[in-house]
């Protein structure tokens, strides 16, 4: 189930091995889309060896949508599709293609006729071996990332490459963005979180044993406050990611209203943007907590996680991207009531639930003149929903019970100019969300 996944996935990213984590995600995406839109003899022939639990015979997936002139515009990407008897014969050039090893591509391309723009587009398996021999394509380089280094991606040209449509051609968008890379962009999250996690607990257990000026450097206040930010982003990321995990779990059994529909598709993309920004500036937090330590490569794994925090910010969508799907989202669904009613809906009765709610108070009026006027919302949304997603995170941290980190995450997000400085309970605050952890 996808609770199941979601804590296996969570426990994996703390290794920060994106050469398996990677993997998991687009394998994961595309045994979904065989699973709701394939023909069957499509889906009988594909999904058994990417479910296979034998590590040396399992076969794994990989989604090459990005195209070198189009990037996040989809619809301007030009590999073409042409019919051959039962099959498709795919050309053209994917720009950036994750697991360039992998067994089964989704590959996006535009069938002969079909119309521009993402009405268009097609979604296709793509073997990699068709009777022994590699299928139509060629690698023209592996790219030389920031980060994710251990996962071969490449550039990878299709030339008459055999392909089979998965659902319906005029669908195809629909399967890849909102199948396919919806599995990635809730997954991404969960990686964002289990990286976040394994940078805490980096600097809490070096905070604790390393020693300076006579005393563990936990003891020192600017470290300990380091520390609780750094504990209270994980715990926010993951309260959000397992919110959008109910509505993947609720969707996946059929159970689902179209309230619960909008909201999934509202919050698979602010989550994937808030998380990815959160874990980036956790993970450089780590480093600071272990000082000139923390840049080692042989000596800690934050300089690696750095790296990788940074490609999964632009992995599945970039910010931009996302944010300006989320509004258009908004105004075409009319979901502003819902999206604020959502979190509404997770506020206990709590005493840090009022800072949850005049945050939102404040926001609403600005959502709905960002939904009603183009040029404000383009330049302004993002901010927006930021402290949508925030006001979510805090609001499930507080039905957790988690009220420390509700407390600090609010006060750091939510309440217009708070000072610590002017807060007596800071300092209390700060010792209560660490614990006995330092």
């Amino acid at each position: 189930g996808a609770f199941e996944q979601a804590a296996l996935f969570y426990l994996l990213a703390h290794a920060g091995e994106g050469g398996h984590a990677c993997p998991v995600v687009c394998t994961a995406g595309l045994v979904r889309a065989l699973r709701a839109h394939a023909a069957p003899e499509l889906r009988e022939h594909f999904l058994p060896p990417l479910l296979e639990t034998d590590y040396e015979a399992a076969q794994r997936g990989a989604q090459f949508l990005t195209e070198r002139h189009g990037g996040s515009d989809v619809g301007a990407n030009r590999v073409e599709a042409l019919r051959d008897g039962d099959a498709w014969r795919l050309r053209g050039e994917k720009w950036f293609c994750s697991v360039a090893d992998a067994d089964q591509f989704v590959v996006t391309a535009r069938p002969g006729g079909a119309p521009e723009g993402t009405r268009g587009i097609g979604c296709f398996l793509v073997p990699r071996r068709m009777d022994g021999a590699v299928n139509g394509f060629r690698i023209r380089r592996l790219k030389d990332k920031l980060g994710t280094r251990a996962l071969a991606t490449g550039e990878i040209e299709f030339k008459s490459a055999v392909g089979y449509p998965i659902g319906a051609l005029e669908d195809g968008f629909r399967i890849a963005a909102g199948v396919v890379l919806n599995t990635s962009r809730w997954l991404n999250a969960l990686g964002s979180t289990g990286l976040m996690r394994r940078a805490y607990l980096e600097a809490s257990s070096f905070a604790r044993v390393r020693r300076a000026f006579g005393r563990p450097i936990a003891d020192f206040p600017l470290v300990r406050e380091n520390l609780a930010v750094m504990k209270t982003e994980e715990q926010a990321a993951l309260a959000s990611t397992l919110a959008l995990t109910e509505l993947v779990a609720c969707i996946d059994a059929g159970e689902a209203t179209d309230d619960d529909v909008t909201a999934h598709r509202l919050l698979v993309n602010a989550n994937k943007f808030a998380t990815s920004v959160a874990a980036t500036a956790v993970v450089r937090r780590g480093i600071e907590a272990l000082g000139g330590n923390g840049t080692i490569e042989d000596f800690s794994p934050l300089p690696r996680l750095y790296r990788d925090a940074i490609v999964f910010e632009s992995w599945e969508g970039t910010h931009n991207v996302l944010c300006a799907q989320v509004l258009r989202d908004l105004a075409r669904l009319d979901a502003v009531d819902l999206a604020l009613e959502r979190v509404r809906a997770v506020l206990p009765d709590a005493e840090e639930a009022e800072a949850v709610e005049t945050a939102l108070r404040e926001l609403e009026p600005r959502l709905r003149r960002s939904v009603s006027d183009e040029a404000f919302g383009t330049l302004h949304f993002r901010r927006q929903l930021d402290t949508l997603v925030r006001g979510l995170q805090a609001a499930c941290l507080l039905a957790e019970g988690h009220e420390p980190a509700a407390a600090l995450h609010a006060r750091r997000h939510l309440v217009p100019g708070y000072d610590p400085e002017r807060d007596p309970d800071y300092p209390d605050l700060l010792d209560r969300v660490l614990g006995d952890d330092v």
